[in-house]
């Protein structure tokens, strides 16, 4: 295996209310039958993977124009990405040192709008986007008819992409970087197994948004969960790699676990 290392990319914050992102977080009782409400700072993250022989984007983060009427005005109420106008891709991928034409291969753990508001950049480029059979599907499926997630916007991903479809429970990207289908918060959300000179680097992504997610195993609220035993299956997936590997665990939204990683690995 050759030199891996693994670049954060900070694409804004978004502020929400804790009760999506943790199941029964502000639920009411008898003697405290209205609970106050918390609303949050969460991250959106890219990564850039470096390999021997290849670059690699991890998701490209939300549409610029997700607070002037791009994300639909239900979602973007419940889920404010308030800085998507100063996080352009081009501008957040030249702060690290890297340009869009750099690029290799694009990994969209999933099509949500705050993870695939960027794959318009790459249309017509002959990119590889790598992404599960499942998800582009449900991602379809949702924003084409009235049914599924009103989390998937046609305009993000209904473009001219050369896409690799990722099947089954493990892909590998190349040595030392494997693909993981972690079924739950949607049907084909994609972690990864990263092996660095550094240690190991297991992306949950939004397995698991927060660290009380991971640690104290509570589902994500349920507009984020798509299936409850997918869910849980995936999370016991996950940390039985973390005993085998000892590994850091990167969640999908939580701002000081992100931040904790100082800009990634060996970078």
């Amino acid at each position: 295996m050759g030199d891996i290392s693994v670049h954060l990319l900070d694409r804004g914050r978004i502020y929400a209310d804790m009760a999506y992102v943790l199941d029964g977080y502000s639920m009411g009782s008898a003697s405290n039958p209205g609970p106050d409400h918390e609303v949050a700072e969460f991250v959106v993250w890219n990564a850039v993977i470096d390999g021997p022989d290849q670059t690699v984007l991890w998701d490209t983060g939300s549409n610029p124009e997700a607070a002037n009427g791009y994300w639909p005005d239900p979602l973007y109420d419940a889920f404010s990405h308030v800085d998507a106008a100063e996080h352009t891709l081009e501008a957040d991928l030249d702060a690290a040192g890297y340009s869009r034409s750099d690029i290799d291969a694009v990994v969209t753990s999933h099509l949500h709008l705050d993870h695939a508001g960027g794959l318009a950049e790459f249309a017509g480029t002959g990119v590889p986007i790598y992404v599960h059979e499942e998800e582009l599907k449900f991602a379809y499926y949702s924003a084409k008819t009235t049914k599924g997630s009103i989390a998937y916007l046609a305009s993000d991903f209904d473009h001219d992409l050369n896409w690799n479809i990722v099947h089954g429970s493990e892909h590998t990207m190349f040595d030392g970087f494997r693909l993981l289908h972690l079924p739950g918060h949607t049907p084909g959300v994609l972690g990864a197994h990263i092996e660095t000179p550094d240690g190991d680097v297991l992306v949950a992504g939004d397995e698991c948004y927060v660290e009380g997610n991971y640690t104290d195993e509570v589902p994500l609220g349920p507009g984020l969960l798509w299936s409850d035993r997918h869910w849980f299956e995936s999370l016991q997936k996950i940390k039985e790699l973390e005993r085998q590997t000892g590994a850091d665990v990167l969640f999908g939204h939580d701002l000081d676990r992100f931040r904790s990683f100082e800009g990634g690995w060996n970078v």
